[in-house]
């Protein structure tokens, strides 16, 4: 099981050309072109996660908000339904508690290993067993479909920090966070996620047959397994099972992904780039299994590991290491040192030199 490593010696990734860009209001213009992102997205078939330095946002006035109230109904109920959740905790048994661990990591791991680091960026493969795995843990997240999670985090990055992206965190530490799912989408992220190449995600059966039976798989996998298991196994009280493993669970497990789209867009160093907003959270990497190193993200996409640290806060890493070591999962992208020591020192913030 072999790492296909970017460097400046590879024959696919010549050290040529990766674009930097420096924001300025919303505005993005072109730093230095060093190394060619579009050869080595190419290596994956696809360059819809890079940064499209074209894009400008309309002038005129912002479209009006459009709220959402079911959106807003149904996110003050469950977070409420969370609340009531922490007040049963010492009242639950110890397996329950373990249960609703193990089902935080299982769902969350269909996000991270997932939609995002598989589907979204294709920075490993995934044989049959372990895309069905994942297709389920993902049912189990209840983020929307691996289809539209797909489609609206590669307009994240494609527009990242424009109008054109779904969570922009130019808009605020609220919008970012969970603002985003209680309005209407700005129109500019309806179009640029209409022209996206989404044929790959289209071509996979298993996320097709997951998008076509989304709603009873998130009835059973997110709610019902959760709850009935801790019920029926060791006769816990329904209440108990129904608001820790599936309620408080899903609860958390949203937010710790919302995090990374503001959190980690805003508190944090910038050691890889510093013209672009994204940043290094540790904490945020704790709780969202390793999605916080977010600075190298945004830098490098196709980095199988989100992160040049291996396993450390970094729970998907080992995790996609692991069913690599068992022959479920191959051809991880890694980008090499030297081409990350390369970038830290032409367009880091220099924290880099401090550890």
């Amino acid at each position: 099981c072999l790492f296909k490593e970017f460097s400046s010696t590879s024959s696919t990734t010549a050290d040529s050309t990766v674009t930097s860009r420096v924001t300025r209001n919303g505005n993005a213009v072109m730093e230095k072109d060093l190394l060619n992102h579009e050869d080595l997205a190419g290596d994956r078939g696809m360059v819809d996660d890079i940064f499209d330095e074209t894009y400008r946002e309309k002038e005129g006035p912002k479209p009006p908000l459009r709220y959402v109230w079911r959106n807003i109904i149904l996110m003050s109920l469950l977070h409420l339904g969370a609340i009531f959740a922490l007040t049963l905790i010492p009242s639950a048994k110890i397996q329950t508690l373990a249960w609703a661990l193990l089902c935080f990591v299982v769902s969350a791991l269909g996000i991270t290993a997932g939609s995002h680091r598989l589907w979204s960026h294709r920075s490993y493969k995934a044989t049959l067993p372990l895309r069905i795995f994942l297709t389920i843990a993902n049912s189990m997240a209840f983020q929307n479909d691996i289809y539209e999670w797909v489609r609206d985090h590669r307009v994240h990055h494609k527009f990242s920090e424009t109008d054109a992206d779904p969570h922009n965190a130019m808009r605020g530490f609220f919008f970012s966070h969970i603002g985003w799912l209680l309005v209407r989408k700005h129109p500019d992220v309806i179009e640029k996620g209409q022209k996206l190449d989404l044929s790959d995600i289209k071509a996979d059966k298993v996320v097709m047959f997951q998008r076509r039976y989304y709603k009873p798989s998130v009835i059973l996998l997110c709610f019902t397994l959760p709850a009935v298991v801790p019920w029926y196994f060791w006769d816990e009280s329904i209440v108990i099972s129904f608001f820790i493993p599936a309620i408080l669970r899903y609860t958390i497990g949203l937010n710790a992904t919302w995090l990374v789209n503001s959190a980690a867009h805003m508190f944090g160093n910038r050691p890889y780039d510093q013209y672009i907003n994204p940043r290094e959270n540790p904490l945020v990497s704790l709780g969202a299994l390793g999605e916080g190193f977010h600075n190298y993200h945004h830098t490098f996409p196709y980095d199988y590991s989100t992160s040049e640290f291996g396993w450390r806060f970094n729970l998907t890493t080992a995790f996609i290491d692991l069913m690599c070591l068992l022959g479920l999962a191959s051809d991880r992208k890694k980008v090499s040192r030297e081409v990350i020591l390369a970038r830290k020192l032409r367009t880091g913030d220099g924290s880099h030199k401090s550890g």
